[in-house]
């Protein structure tokens, strides 16, 4: 560390009248003072930077180095003042001459330490008693005389040393207070990349405040609607602490509510001092042990946010420097928590619009009707963008006596207006198919007018299918239309895949007069159609073509599997590289009444021991869990509470709780959604599922000691009764199952 820079440093050390040198630990020489030039008639530039025994040879013939080499030695060993009475050190009459002349000293070491008892610096005083000495040895003086020079002698050397110690005392405390700015500092610039409110005060606490010894604290927030502080503790107050403080009201006498509601510091140094402040103190000394506390407000020009509270374990003596100090990290910490709030009222803002828009949209994507030879499947996996809902749908129905309608269509927009849209595009689609009972040209036709009459302002790609039952050979016709679509992929049964590509016509929205046509392909038993939105197929930096020439292969590879399964799989494989929403709407044909289930059931479990048992009707619990900073502990805290509730001991309710967290937190990681959590208790057994809008199924794979990631599903595996994965129509389903 650099001391010079200090102005306070400079006056002291250039107009100390002894000879002083500021030594580097490694001795090497880092500032001269003049008095020490004018002494030995050197200039600063041919000292600085040098080791002192290169700027200063020792004569071979002259033992006085090592006297002084072995004084700085202890000096930076034990941090301790060294000093050296009376030595002869021979110094060079002019640099580098080789010719040197006795000289006789008084030599102190001091040594600089920082606030860990760390040395920072030597500073190596020194006084010329040549005279002295020589007069003492030729006798020419008297006594009286040689005791006069004595005392200057002795007078010299205390002066020496109560001169290099007021020296050391200042380059000490500037020492302390440069790292104290130091390590302020860096904290500063990690507050800022705080995400939540307890991150916040981990940085701010912990790595700000414990640069003057603080011990723990808290960062309280006003809720000015509810009254109270809501207060996140640092992990050093303890347990008890947390659960007892956690929500203050806003006009409790507490030190950290008085400072929130008044926008004034409190600082109480001493236990004494928090008693008289305000009795109820004891209860707070008695759970943190703090002795000193000093809570300071959180303002910023615009309003005043809450309090910052900070703790000692001993009583303190606070200079005006610190309280300052203090103070003006309050602000850069105020300035960060006014930026987190804001972020965070915009992030709920943007999730609660999301939900909104989902809420509308899932309400739309309905369950595929039962029709008799028809296996049906859909998907729907929104974009990875959180704050983003687009127009994607796909519908299936039947029309009375008419064949099976198949659409899949996209409104242009990525927001609630889009969804909206979206949904009176779907109605009016499907009033037109059910009143004309048309083919789909001229469906699709139609609803190009009717939107245009009904005032609907909206641009739509979709492409239209109906299936009409089988001929005497068990073969179906599909007559589909297109729209500005991307072309429906047909899958054989023997594996081999075309996208049917034909002309498309014009999208919705632009010319209701436009020409729209029909197309025609037979389907037999075990051939598949995908219609699906350009989401499955767009990738940022790869034409539309790559994606679609991806979608014929990776169809044709995954022809053969169930329609289930070919559809999870196809989604899985794409995982989180969608920039856009992805409908998919899949059909099979099977022979007649043979068709099972539409509805996806439970799946393969992947890593399941056994199946549910679920036994006794549970009591059942629901929670949605919004893709936000509290949530998982959000998700915590409900199964803990609902168990607790229900009699579930503790190692089963810790095991449930922890498991619910790994669960929840792979449904964010993965699923791009909020997570669906369900809660059965049974008199036997504790079942939770989450769901999530990713298709893909996670697997317990097998980590390394000092992996990062991927213990979670791990972690499941082994402390599970058993679990799997199920798809639905939304995404995936992971339920664990422990028995109690």
């Amino acid at each position: 560390m650099r001391l010079q820079g200090s102005d306070h440093y400079a006056a002291v050390f250039d107009t100390v009248p002894v000879p002083c040198l500021l030594l580097d630990p490694d001795l090497h020489i880092t500032d001269v003072n003049a008095a020490f030039r004018a002494l030995l008639r050197r200039d600063r530039d041919e000292l600085v930077g040098r080791h002192i025994f290169e700027a200063f040879p020792s004569d071979p013939d002259n033992p006085g180095s090592g006297l002084v080499r072995d004084s700085l030695h202890r000096a930076v060993a034990t941090g301790n003042p060294d000093r050296v009475p009376l030595l002869s050190y021979a110094v060079e009459t002019a640099p580098g001459s080789g010719d040197f002349v006795e000289r006789w000293w008084t030599v102190a070491n001091l040594p600089v330490l920082d606030g860990a008892s760390r040395v920072l610096a030597v500073v190596n005083a020194v006084e010329d008693v040549t005279d002295v000495v020589r007069e003492r040895e030729r006798s020419r003086v008297d006594r009286e005389a040689a005791d006069t020079l004595r005392q200057r002698t002795q007078s010299l050397e205390d002066d020496l040393f109560v001169r290099t110690r007021e020296l050391a005392a200042i380059a000490q405390a500037e020492a302390q207070a440069s790292l104290r700015l130091s390590a302020l500092r860096e904290a500063a610039l990690e507050v800022a990349a705080a995400q939540t409110v307890a991150e916040l005060t981990e940085v701010v606490i912990g790595r700000g405040m414990a640069a003057l010894g603080a011990d723990g604290g808290a960062v309280a927030v006003r809720d000015d609607a509810s009254g109270v502080l809501r207060v996140s503790l640092t992990e050093a107050l303890g347990i008890e602490l947390h659960a007892q403080y956690a929500e203050v009201p806003l006009d409790s006498p507490l030190p950290g509510a008085v400072a929130a509601r008044t926008g004034a510091p409190v600082v109480l140094a001493t236990r004494d001092e928090q008693l008289a402040f305000d009795p109820g103190m004891a209860e707070v000394l008695t759970l943190t042990g703090r002795s000193a506390i000093v809570a300071l407000p959180l303002q910023t020009s615009s309003r005043l946010l809450g309090s910052l509270s900070v703790g000692w374990e001993a009583p303190q003596q606070f200079s005006e420097a610190d309280v300052e100090l203090m103070t003006a990290f309050a602000a850069q910490c105020a300035q960060a928590l006014d930026r987190l709030l804001e972020r965070q009222a915009e992030q709920q803002a943007a999730a609660a619009s999301r939900r909104l828009a989902e809420a509308l949209q899932r309400s739309l994507l309905s369950e595929p009707p039962h029709v008799d030879g028809l296996r049906l499947a859909v998907r729907y996996l929104p974009a990875a963008q959180e704050a983003q809902v687009g127009g994607d749908w796909y519908d299936a129905f039947v029309t009375d006596g008419g064949p099976t309608s198949l659409v899949v269509g996209d409104v242009a927009g990525h927001d609630r207006d889009a969804a909206a849209t979206m949904a009176q595009v779907r109605n009016v689609l499907r009033g037109v198919a059910h009143a004309s009972r048309r083919p789909p040209a001229e469906v699709l036709a139609a609803l190009d007018r009717a939107l245009r009459d009904l005032g609907v302002d909206a641009l739509a790609t979709a492409v239209l299918a109906q299936v009409h039952a089988p001929d005497d050979a068990g073969v179906r016709t599909l007559v589909w239309s297109n729209a500005g679509h991307p072309p429906p992929l047909l899958l054989r049964a023997d594996g081999t895949a075309e996208l049917l590509a034909r002309d498309p016509d014009l999208i919705l929205g632009i010319d209701p007069g436009t020409r729209r046509g029909d197309h025609r392909v037979d389907l037999a038993l075990g051939d598949a159609v995908l219609l699906y939105t350009d989401g499955l197929v767009e990738r940022r930096g790869a034409s539309i073509g790559a994606g679609l020439h991806w979608l014929r292969e990776t169809g044709a590879r995954l022809a053969r599997l169930p329609l289930e399964d070919l559809c999870h799989t196809l989604l899985a494989d794409i995982g989180g590289r969608v920039a856009d929403d992805v409908a998919l709407l899949g059909l099979r044909v099977e022979p007649a009444s043979t068709a099972l289930e539409l509805r996806p059931g439970p799946a393969s479990a992947t890593g399941a021991r056994r199946a549910p048992d679920r036994g006794d009707p549970p009591d059942i619990h629901r929670l949605v869990v919004p893709r936000e900073a509290e949530a998982v502990r959000t998700a915590r805290s409900f199964v803990r509470s609902r168990c607790a509730v229900a009699g579930v001991d503790a190692d089963a309710r810790d095991t449930a709780v922890l498991l619910t967290s790994e669960v929840v937190t792979n449904a964010f990681l993965h699923g791009r959604s909020e997570a669906r959590l369900t809660l059965e208790v049974s008199a036997n057994a504790v079942h939770v599922e989450v769901g999530d809008d990713s298709p893909r199924h996670p697997t317990a794979l097998a980590v390394s000691d000092d992996a990062v990631r991927g213990r979670g599903m791990a972690i499941v595996d082994v402390l599970a009764t058993a679990w799997g994965v199920r798809g639905d129509t939304h995404g995936k389903t992971v339920w664990f199952r422990l028995t109690r």
